[in-house]
């Protein structure tokens, strides 16, 4: 059930992350989300889209595994694997907050599912 939970929140963190990369990038609050000055944000705007639906997929595939519900669990497990690499690969590379943002609770996810929580 807490793995469940925790898996539904990755998927909610990154169907936000979704809407913040494809919609509101070169807005005030995309700015302040990745500390992005308006030139290079009006610049990378379709890159950024880009990697929104690239985290969609992501969230996608959370919420798949969480329909299939126990008969979902390798499916859960890999995509939160998915995410917890992604977010160390984020933070070794743009910033030590994504981490935090996404490989804590994917790890948090996989642990709890594993237990049977």
């Amino acid at each position: 059930m807490i793995g469940n939970i925790l898996t539904g929140l990755v998927a909610l963190i990154h169907c936000y992350i979704v809407y913040l990369e494809m919609v509101l990038w070169d807005t005030p609050r995309g700015h302040k989300a990745f500390n992005l000055k308006p030139d290079f944000a009006s610049a990378s705007k379709v890159l950024a889209a880009n990697q929104g639906l690239y985290n969609g997929f992501l969230a996608a595939g959370l919420i798949w595994g969480l329909y299939l519900g126990a008969g979902g669990f390798q499916i859960k497990v890999f995509f939160l694997l998915c995410v917890a690499i992604a977010g160390l690969y984020g933070a070794a590379t743009v910033g030590r907050k994504i981490l935090f943002i996404q490989t804590v609770p994917a790890v948090l996810a996989i642990v709890t599912l594993w237990l049977g929580w």
